[in-house]
């Protein structure tokens, strides 16, 4: 699968908890787990476009959802960081090359080793609309060579996966977290899992 993504010229950005963000832009993961936000308009997940950036958000991170070793990945996060901070730092887009519906729980503990997520999250995203089917979506991850805080809309808060940035984004160029060979070994490890 080798590369040939374009960085998105859309704003179309996702919202996902900043230890997440800073995981998946160091390579310790290139899934993510989704199943739509309170304030969606159906409340179910739709992925809105394959290549999109990711948006850090910090004020629902919990400590109870992440595993131990990760701690210090979501401290990190927290340095600097306050509710009453005025801009949000963009540093990196997304490429999703697989979107996985995802309704058994014996798999979706089987996929603990591959993100930094404990079962107390793992439980409550599989269970909260018990009807709809958990998304895992692989996402290949590039990091922009100039990433660039964005000052914080009120249209960017509440809950929901997606919103439009209020500022274009300069492309001046990026790089892949991971090799191709990397990311590919990564996504045949989670996907032979899910389709056993």
């Amino acid at each position: 699968m080798p590369t040939t993504v374009q960085q998105p010229v859309s704003t179309l950005s996702l919202k996902e908890w900043a230890v997440a963000v800073k995981a998946l832009g160091e390579g310790k993961q290139i899934i993510t787990v989704r199943k739509g936000g309170l304030y969606e308009e159906t409340r179910e997940f739709k992925l809105e476009n394959n290549t999109f950036y990711l948006y850090p958000t910090y004020e629902h991170q919990n400590a109870e959802m992440v595993k131990p070793q990760y701690h210090e990945l979501l401290n990190a996060t927290l340095e600097g960081w306050s509710i009453e901070k005025p801009t949000v730092e963009i540093e990196y887009f997304a490429e999703i090359t697989d979107d996985v519906e995802l309704m058994d729980e014996q798999k979706l503990r089987a996929l603990a080793p591959f993100h930094i997520w404990n079962d107390n999250f793992a439980d409550v995203r599989l269970h909260w609309k018990k009807k709809q089917p958990l998304h895992i979506l692989f996402a290949r991850v590039y990091k922009l060579a100039k990433p660039f805080e964005l000052p914080i809309d009120e249209s960017y808060k509440g809950c929901k996966s997606w919103h439009n940035l209020l500022q274009e984004v300069s492309q001046e160029g990026y790089s892949p977290v991971l090799s191709d060979e990397e990311y590919e070994q990564q996504r045949a490890a989670v996907m032979q899992i899910l389709n056993s």
